[in-house]
């Protein structure tokens, strides 16, 4: 059974603080050309999406540089719904089960849209290690694996953009901004292939099949 994990595209959606607003508007119509066809514009880090190295590390890889069967993963999803707004998941939280991709299911994809949404857990360094030390891919159902700035930040949080830096420069990909990881299971097949952009990173439709 195929599950949608994705976000729809759509004007207005939230983004990144400071990325590039999202409008997707009709260009033509049936009524004025006998066809339709929508405008779209939108930065490559729009909604469900896939991190390229490239995204933080100046001479990362770019995605076209990855086969296709590389979008496809072996997942094991991790509950992380006990966990606050802006709290850390640990090093103890990744798995030892044999898995390409480490799924962080916080339920945070039910804050978004709000402002709420961008105070969501993190993955914190040691986890992002430890990671890194599995060869673990890393998703999840937030905006960011890194702590999103807002006035909420603590003293304490990580400054920057760490995880990425330490995820993406061992080439674990990164996928931002699942819905939906209830109806799928523990261990099960993540389906995340981008658009053909190349670059820094592109929206997916991101598919659990279990």
């Amino acid at each position: 059974m195929a599950i949608d994990l994705t976000h729809p595209i759509e004007t207005g959606m939230q983004t990144y603080p400071g990325d590039p607003d999202v409008t997707v508007h009709d260009y033509a119509s049936h009524d004025a050309d006998g066809y339709r066809v929508s405008a779209v514009e939108l930065g490559s880090h729009t909604g469900t999406h896939i991190d390229a190295p490239a995204h933080v590390l100046p001479d990362g890889k770019t995605l076209e540089a990855y086969d296709i069967d590389q979008f496809v993963f072996d997942a094991v999803r991790v509950d992380c719904r006990d966990l606050g707004p802006r709290e850390p998941v640990p090093p103890e939280r990744v798995p030892d089960e044999e898995a390409d991709c480490l799924v962080l299911w916080t339920g945070w994809d039910d804050h978004w849209g709000t402002d709420r949404y961008l105070d969501h857990p993190y993955l914190s360094p040691a986890a992002a290690e430890r990671c890194v030390e599995r060869g673990l891919a890393v998703a999840s159902d937030t905006l960011n694996p890194d702590p999103t700035p807002t006035d909420a930040a603590s003293a304490d949080e990580p400054d920057g953009l760490p995880a990425h830096q330490t995820l993406l420069d061992a080439d674990c990909l990164i996928v931002e901004n699942l819905t939906g990881l209830e109806a799928v299971v523990d261990h099960f097949e993540l389906r995340a292939y981008p658009l053909a952009l190349g670059g820094d990173g592109a929206p997916i439709r991101a598919v659990g099949v279990v």
